[in-house]
């Protein structure tokens, strides 16, 4: 797991890895020979060249790094701010904004043919790659085959080694070439062998989707790639905010959509720049680090951060670094109160779960249902329903341990790729 150039492609599995699935134990079924058998049988069925299955399959082998990566989780504890203290840096700020500069007729071509704005693009390319600085070592082809083998998500990344046998077949990328992250993604976008075969774009039209070297490739990937996932061309993503102090801080939440005059009906207002979306868009207000926090409304397009990546903490930075490309002045820190370290974090998941709720895996990890069940408690005591836990909360929670608390139902989940 890459935790200095290439965040994205780890936290790519959050909600998976975050869940109770996170931690069980189970054993594969059969042997690693028996299951490489069954997936030369299935590329076989998916049309994959014979002379490809017969030189590749056979040398597939196991990686104990690639299951130890999958096993850590160290960066999904931390806070907004220290995550984008580290990712949002000057240097990807200023990559950014030179690279929208030195590639400006690639940019206006995919956000004509696309919708997406270069800033955007460039956010995910900085935070994935640094800008293709840094792809991953891990042999694709082992890691897919590894994650397909292990009994806990064989059915999300089965799909992805026949994809990347087909890549091979199509003459995209060599074997040799099949270098990326630990959970399967390649490039400089590190996208999966899926999204690679039905979203890559040949830009130059030499014959082959190159995303290891193509900057016109990859640019053009990304852009399709996003409007495949909902973007809505012409329209905001993410807007810092500030707030009154008498917010009814309830309606926070990624999951509590208002159009713009009600937001502004209740005193939100833009910190810098234009005012709040004059289109009137439903939107949301995060709060990531509770109300002396930052303030931000996610507008319709951040929805579409949230299927690259399903963790909040990662698309809330990687939107604000769009935003900082495009020309955003830094946000305003607040004085929040620091995130809970683990221990703590982890006993209060514990009692909020002894009062009915479902928060997932005991991890210490401040995740969607966690902060649900932090909301629904802040309003039962009387306190503002910002839904972030803090140290008063958890004193509380411990001094109140036999008080009955009816629990809501958890919020749906956003769609996450594998």
């Amino acid at each position: 797991m890459k935790l200095i150039s290439a965040t994205g492609i780890s936290l790519l599995v959050t909600g998976l890895m975050a869940g109770a699935a996170y931690g069980q134990s189970c054993q594969p079924s059969g042997s690693f020979e028996s299951f490489k058998a069954g997936i030369a049988e299935e590329a076989a069925a998916a049309g994959v060249n014979a002379s490809i299955i017969r030189r590749i399959v056979p040398s597939l082998s196991y990686s104990n790094s690639v299951i130890a990566a999958d096993r850590k989780q160290g960066v999904f504890a931390q806070s907004f701010l220290q995550f984008s203290d580290r990712m949002v840096a000057p240097y990807r700020i200023s990559g950014g904004r030179d690279r929208l500069k030195r590639h400006a007729r690639i940019f206006q071509d995919v956000e004509a043919e696309y919708g997406v704005p270069g800033a955007v693009i460039s956010a995910f390319w900085a935070l994935e790659t640094d800008f293709g600085a840094v792809l991953g070592n891990f042999n694709t082809l082992n890691a897919l085959a590894t994650l397909s083998y292990d009994c806990r998500r064989p059915e999300l990344f089965r799909p992805q080694l026949i994809a990347a046998l087909k890549l091979l077949d199509r003459g995209d990328l060599s074997a040799a070439q099949m270098q990326g992250a630990w959970a399967g993604e390649l490039g400089q976008l590190q996208i999966l062998p899926s999204d690679y075969l039905d979203n890559g774009v040949d830009y130059d039209r030499d014959g082959r989707v190159d995303l290891l070297k193509n900057t016109g490739d990859v640019l053009a990937t990304g852009a399709k790639f996003l409007n495949h996932l909902g973007w809505r061309r012409g329209e905001p993503w993410l807007q810092e905010v500030a707030v009154p102090a008498n917010l009814p801080w309830d309606q926070a939440g990624i999951y509590n959509k208002r159009p713009t005059t009600d937001w502004a009906a209740m005193g939100v207002k833009a910190r810098n720049g234009p005012a709040l979306d004059s289109n009137n868009l439903p939107s949301s207000l995060i709060l990531p680090m509770g109300r002396e926090g930052p303030a931000f409304l996610a507008y319709p397009n951040f929805s579409v951060f949230l299927e690259w990546n399903k963790s909040l903490v990662y698309t809330t930075s990687a939107g604000y670094l769009a935003t900082r490309i495009n020309g955003a002045p830094t946000l305003n820190r607040g004085k929040p109160e620091d995130i809970l370290p683990i221990d703590q974090a982890k006993l209060l998941q514990t009692l909020l779960q002894d009062r009915g709720y479902d928060v997932g895996k005991i991890d210490g990890i401040i995740g969607s249902g966690t902060r649900a069940a932090v909301r629904d408690i802040q309003m039962k005591l009387g306190q503002p329903a910002d839904a972030w836990p803090t140290r008063a909360l958890l004193s509380d929670l411990q001094r109140n341990t036999g008080s009955a608390l009816t629990p809501p139902p958890p919020p749906p989940l956003p769609k996450t790729r594998p």
